[in-house]
């Protein structure tokens, strides 16, 4: 018997995602409470899913700001857009069906996101949406900073999460192009464990980079402290 994905509930919106292959995660919801998003002008979220990314900055932005989601998934896209149609921000947000290799953006954007795909060697998932959602054959790396370099404003800022060796590969891939890490924030579970995610920004402009470490629990095994800050605009438990 099939069991039903219950919709997650956010203090502003709600995800249904039963019709996406990847359901809401600790991922999407640590980037997007702690990427930095522009006062104005366009985002753009690749691999947009059910959404969360852009229902997430679109709360933490002013009108001034739209938002396009991109998501190769006929369904995951018909499900963004109807928890947008839902959501405050309806009039802002948008969702296009399409490749990111192949997709021609029309016009430059301010920020980039994207919670990627990162699996490039390992089993293939048995059911063919949910192994496109994970695996970064279907957006490899290297394609993936060439489109990101010709969609963003020179200004812009590219964020992303990813296990850590798939961010080092990224972040390999970028600084030879002229990108630079402006911000980086180990995750790790808890104290006692090694960071197992990476979350990133990327400038064009030589900068300083802003290191940190969340810890999601800690020692007691409750949320953290910092854990519950980040994501207390969007938690219904915080």
């Amino acid at each position: 018997m099939t069991t039903a994905t219950p919709p997650f509930h956010c203090k502003q919106f709600t995800v249904q995602h039963d019709r996406c292959a990847m359901k809401v995660g600790t991922d999407a919801l640590l980037l997007g409470a702690w990427a930095e998003v522009p006062e104005l002008g366009a985002v753009l979220d690749i691999g947009a899913g059910s959404g969360i990314l852009s229902l997430m900055v679109a709360q933490r932005t002013s009108g001034s700001v739209a938002i396009t989601g991109i998501e190769l998934d006929q369904d995951a896209t018909q499900q963004a857009a109807d928890n947008a149609a839902q959501s405050p921000w309806q009039e802002r947000i948008a969702f296009l069906q399409g490749d990111v290799l192949s997709w021609q953006a029309p016009s430059r954007y301010d920020m980039i996101i994207s919670n990627p795909p990162f699996f490039s060697d390992s089993l293939g998932s048995p059911k063919a949406a949910r192994q496109q959602a994970r695996h970064a054959d279907s957006l490899p790396f290297h394609a993936m900073i060439k489109r990101v370099t010709e969609w963003l404003t020179p200004n812009g800022q590219f964020s992303f999460i990813l296990p850590v060796s798939s961010a080092q590969q990224l972040i390999a891939l970028a600084e030879p192009l002229g990108w630079h890490v402006r911000r980086h924030c180990a995750v790790q579970s808890t104290p006692d464990k090694t960071a197992h995610r990476w979350m990133v920004s990327l400038v064009r402009q030589a900068c300083a980079t802003d290191v940190t470490t969340l810890t999601i629990k800690d020692a007691t095994h409750a949320y953290s402290a910092e854990y519950r800050a980040l994501l207390r605009d969007f938690y219904l438990r915080f």
